[in-house]
C-alpha cells in the first residue's frame, strides 16, 4: 500500500500513470516468479489554500516592515509573496498597503494689539512668535497647525504738527476744535 499526499496542483506518477486528484486504487501485478499481487495506491490531494491578504494603513512618512518577508515599504504597494504551510504546500499571502496622503500643514495668521491676547486651541497667547502645535487627524495621522501670531507695538508716536493760529482763530485737528494755546494729543 502506498500512502501518498500532495499538494492542489501538483501530480503524483504511479505505474504509468499520472494522478492528480485524491483516488484509492488498486491494481494487480506480477512478482518476479509471476505470481499475482495486489498494489494499492492511497492518494491524498490536499485541497487549495486561499490567499492570505494582509491589509495594513500606515500614515505618509511612516514606514511598514512585513514580517512575512522582513520588507520595509513607505508607499502603498500590493506584494505577494509565497509561503509553505505546515503542510507543505505553497500558501500566498497578499499585503495591501496603503500610505494616507500627508495632511498639509494648516497656517493661521493673526494680528493684535498689544495688551490683547489671542486664544488659539485652548490656549492664550500674547506675544509676537510662531506657535506649531502636532494633533491628531481624523484618520490617526499627525497634522501640524501652526500659528503665525503678530503683536503690533503699545504705541507708535507720531511727530509733532506745530500749528499757530491768530488769537480769536479756531483750529480743527481730528474732529477737535482747538482755540487756545495748549500741547494737545490724540489716539488712533
Amino acid at each position: 500500500v502506498d500512502n501518498v499526499t500532495i499538494c492542489a496542483g501538483e501530480s503524483y506518477e504511479w505505474n504509468n500513470k499520472t494522478y492528480t486528484t485524491s483516488t484509492t486504487e488498486t491494481i494487480t501485478l506480477q512478482d518476479a516468479n509471476g505470481g499475482d499481487y495486489n498494489a494499492t495506491l492511497n492518494l491524498t490531494v490536499l485541497p487549495e489554500v486561499p490567499a492570505t491578504i494582509v491589509e495594513k494603513t500606515v500614515c505618509a512618512g511612516e514606514e511598514f516592515v512585513w514580517d512575512a518577508n522582513n520588507q520595509t515599504y513607505t508607499e502603498s504597494v500590493i506584494d505577494t509573496i509565497t509561503l509553505q504551510n505546515a503542510a507543505g504546500c505553497d500558501s500566498v499571502v497578499i499585503l495591501h498597503l496603503t500610505v494616507l496622503p500627508a495632511v498639509p500643514e494648516l497656517v493661521e495668521f493673526a494680528t493684535i494689539c498689544y495688551g490683547e491676547e489671542y486664544f488659539w486651541n485652548n490656549e492664550n497667547y500674547n506675544s509676537t512668535g510662531v506657535y506649531s502645535l502636532t494633533l491628531t487627524d481624523v484618520n490617526g495621522c499627525d497634522s501640524v497647525v501652526t500659528l503665525n501670531l503678530t503683536v503690533l507695538p503699545d504705541v507708535v508716536e507720531l511727530p509733532a504738527e506745530n500749528m499757530t493760529i491768530c488769537k480769536g482763530a479756531s483750529f480743527e485737528w481730528h474732529g477737535e476744535i482747538y482755540t487756545e494755546s495748549n500741547t494737545y494729543t490724540h489716539t488712533v
